[in-house]
């Protein structure tokens, strides 16, 4: 059996092949077929395993939870990509960004200038990615904060750096077990053993009729 039969694709699929230098952060809006979440970093494009139930859930909780708090200038992203340079566009697994940089629901990335905090999310596959690569590049492109998400007995453990403008490297500002507490880019705080629960979510309005 091919590679392509086992993806479920027609036999006659041809996968990418890349261009002299690599693919550009443009290429990826216009290749067929890609699997969703499709990263591109130093030209080679990265394609994402399957997801963890932890790596899931760590994902709608902090997802929901800097919704919750974020200030009005600035939203929220979950597995948005980001084009850095010409050849590196990485999703990272929740961003914060500027609210301003929205430009509507065809955008398919935001640029590094607009985003302010990027999280990653240590599954088994990117463990040297997220640990070396991303913050490196992430540093470089301006980002003023990172956050590196491990799994510890089953709960999430948040590594915060914040971006030494003088050196352009990160520096980790704090280690968070069970509470993520915070001053910045804004005031956060994360109860960080909610992990397994059900975020709230409003009931629907009731309508409402005039009497008669």
């Amino acid at each position: 059996m091919s590679a392509a039969r086992e993806y479920g694709l027609d036999e006659d699929y041809e996968w990418p092949r890349p261009p002299v230098g690599g693919w550009t952060a443009d290429d990826l809006d216009r290749l067929p077929n890609l699997p969703p979440h499709t990263e591109l970093i130093d030209g080679s494009l990265v394609f994402v395993s399957p997801q963890t139930r932890f790596h899931l859930r760590t994902v709608r909780l902090l997802e929901y939870a800097l919704l919750s708090q974020v200030p009005d200038a600035y939203d929220v992203d979950r597995e948005f990509s980001v084009k850095l340079d010409r050849r590196n566009r990485p999703v990272p697994d929740v961003l914060v960004y500027r609210a301003d940089a929205d430009t509507g629901p065809q955008q398919t990335w935001h640029h590094s200038d607009a985003v302010v905090l990027a999280i990653e999310v240590v599954s088994e596959d990117s463990v040297e990615r997220d640990r070396e690569v991303k913050p490196r590049k992430y540093a470089t492109a301006g980002i003023p904060h990172y956050w590196r998400v491990e799994e510890s007995e089953g709960l999430p453990v948040v590594y915060a750096y914040e971006l030494d403008r003088s050196t352009g490297t990160y520096s980790i500002t704090g280690i968070h077990h069970e509470r993520l507490k915070t001053a910045v880019p804004f005031p956060i705080e994360i109860d960080l053993t909610a992990i397994n629960r059900r975020p709230p979510v409003a009931p629907p309005a009731q309508e409402t009729t005039s009497a008669e």
